[in-house]
């Protein structure tokens, strides 16, 4: 698969404290779980499938589902777009809600197609491209910032329920905030980097799986020190 080679990142000198404590949670994320080499896949296309199919599901399941398109040599959106609805849905079942799923991608295979495939997607200026990703029917914001980031290389930052959780945690935010206030605070403070934002996503979504989550392991935690939340 092709992957995101990760490294360790020297930000631009920082022009606010909101910045400063952003940039010290991901060089204490970075310092104890390195690169996460994000997002597995080995075209652009075969992310954005990812980022469609991971919807309400772990990423294990997606695989599963991924795995199933290939061996029936349906992972194109050609393909997929001209597959029968019942079957392709069979093929999509390890990833949840699979009827749901499977109209899904094929209305996201159809539009893309349409819109001339990556090539043509790829012209148009971020604003224009996730306009364009939210008026498809299934596509949410956290889905169209994972396939600008990781499948277009845009400077966007994924707000999802682990960025939620580990940032109310630790005081930046509420936890009620709307998604673009929170999107574009991440991007203000971090700045047009793709590859910083990529990482750092990775790298929470990794904390927030292995060590806080619902039930945190704060004894476990390299943020503890900092945490109002902690115990």
């Amino acid at each position: 698969m092709r992957l995101f080679t990760g490294r360790i990142l020297e930000h631009p000198v920082a022009d606010s404290m909101s910045s400063l404590r952003f940039m010290t949670v991901y060089k204490r994320l970075f310092d104890v779980y390195g690169p996460q080499h994000w997002w597995p896949g080995d075209t652009p296309f075969e992310i954005m499938v990812g980022a469609i199919l991971t919807q309400n599901t772990a990423w294990s399941n997606v695989e599963k589902a991924i795995a199933n398109l290939q061996a029936k040599d349906r992972l194109e959106p050609g393909a997929i777009a001209g597959t029968r609805r019942d079957h392709l849905a069979n093929w999509l079942r390890p990833s949840g809600y699979f009827n749901v799923k499977a109209e899904r991608l094929q209305a996201f295979c159809r539009w893309y197609l349409d819109a001339g495939g990556y090539a043509g997607l790829e012209r148009l200026d971020t604003g224009e491209l996730r306009e364009a990703l939210l008026g498809v029917r299934g596509v949410g914001p956290e889905t169209a910032d994972d396939i600008l980031l990781y499948a277009f290389n845009r400077p966007v930052f994924v707000i999802d329920a682990y960025t939620r959780r580990l940032f109310t945690r630790l005081g930046r935010f509420t936890g009620d905030e709307p998604y673009e206030a929170m999107r574009h605070a991440f991007e203000q403070a971090l700045g047009p980097d793709v590859q910083l934002l990529n990482e750092y996503h990775a790298l929470v979504v990794r904390h927030a799986r292995e060590v806080c989550r619902v039930r945190p392991a704060c004894e476990r935690c390299v943020l503890a020190n900092s945490c109002p939340a902690a115990v």
